[in-house]
C-alpha cells in the first residue's frame, strides 16, 4: 500500500508539472525593443468618380441643426483622389508572439456639431476609452461589439466623461447614437500600437514596426477591407500605397505585392 501510495503522488507531481509548464508556454513575452525598429508609410488612393456628399438632415433636434459645423455625410471623404478614414494595421508575425504594455493616456471620442470626432480611430486592449460631449444637447452613446461587452449610455450636455475599456481585439466595432441616427464612428481594437488612419490627403505612418513579416489590412467602412503582405527588415523604411476603386464592393481581397497596389 506504502509503495502504491508513493506511485502515485509521484505521478500526481509529474503531471502538475507538465501542466505548470504547458502555462508557460501560453504566455507570451512583453516586447522590448532591440532598436531595429522600422516604419511603414504610404497613401491611400481612390480611383474613379466620387458620389456627391449628401446633406444630414439635423431638425430633428434644433440644438445639433443650429450647431456650426459641416452638415454633409462623411462617410466617403475623398481629396484630390486621396482617400481618408482608412483604418490601417498590422496582422500577425511579431504582434502575435508578444505582449505589448498598454499606453496610459485615454483615446478620446469627442462629440461636436452632433458629429463624432473622430469618426474611425484605433486603441488598444484595456486603454482608457474616453468620451466627452461638448454639445448643447444630449447624447447616446452606443457601440455594438461582437467580442466585447456592448454598452449603451445617455451623456447630457456637460456631463462627466464616460471612461469604458475593451477587454478583446476587435476590428472594427460600430459607434452610434440612438438620439441622432446620423451619428456614426468605427474603433478598432488592437492588442499591439501598430495601426494608424488616413488622413484628408491619404497618407498613414506606422512607426516602431518590430523587423518581420505581417499581413497589413487597409478597411474602410463603406469600400471594405483590402491586404497586402509585407516584410519589414531591421531599420527600414517601407512604402506601401493602396487604391481603392470606386466600384468596388464590401469584399475583401488580398494580394501579395508591392507599393502602389491597385486593386479591383
Amino acid at each position: 500500500m506504502l509503495t502504491l501510495a508513493a506511485v502515485l503522488v509521484a505521478v500526481g507531481c509529474k503531471g502538475g508539472g507538465n501542466h505548470n509548464k504547458a502555462g508557460a508556454q501560453e504566455e507570451k513575452p512583453q516586447y522590448s525593443s532591440k532598436g531595429d525598429e522600422g516604419t511603414i508609410t504610404g497613401k491611400v488612393s481612390y480611383d474613379g468618380a466620387v458620389p456627391e456628399l449628401k446633406k444630414i438632415d439635423m431638425n430633428q433636434d434644433p440644438n445639433c441643426a443650429g450647431a456650426a459645423g459641416d452638415k454633409t455625410a462623411d462617410d466617403l471623404l475623398v481629396a484630390d483622389g486621396k482617400l481618408a478614414n482608412v483604418f490601417v494595421y498590422l496582422k500577425g508575425g511579431p504582434t502575435d508572439k508578444f505582449t505589448f504594455p498598454t499606453p496610459s493616456d485615454p483615446v478620446v471620442l469627442d462629440q461636436q456639431g452632433c458629429r463624432y470626432h473622430p469618426r474611425v480611430f484605433g486603441i488598444q486592449t484595456n486603454q482608457t476609452f474616453k468620451v466627452t460631449n461638448s454639445d448643447k444637447t444630449t447624447h447616446n452613446i452606443h457601440p455594438s461589439p461582437t467580442k466585447n461587452q456592448e454598452w449603451n449610455q445617455m451623456q447630457a450636455q456637460g456631463a462627466p466623461a464616460i471612461e469604458k475599456k475593451f477587454a478583446k481585439p476587435e476590428t472594427l466595432i460600430p459607434v452610434k447614437c440612438n438620439q441622432h441616427p446620423w451619428m456614426k464612428a468605427n474603433i478598432g481594437v488592437l492588442a499591439h500600437p501598430y495601426f494608424a488612419v488616413s488622413a484628408k490627403d491619404g497618407s498613414y505612418t506606422i512607426k516602431d514596426v518590430p523587423p518581420g513579416t505581417y499581413t497589413l489590412v487597409f478597411w474602410h467602412e463603406t469600400k471594405g477591407e483590402q491586404t497586402q503582405q509585407v516584410t519589414i527588415a531591421a531599420k527600414e523604411s517601407k512604402t506601401q500605397d493602396i487604391t481603392y476603386k470606386a466600384g468596388a464592393t464590401a469584399a475583401a481581397t488580398s494580394q501579395q505585392v508591392g507599393p502602389a497596389l491597385v486593386l479591383p
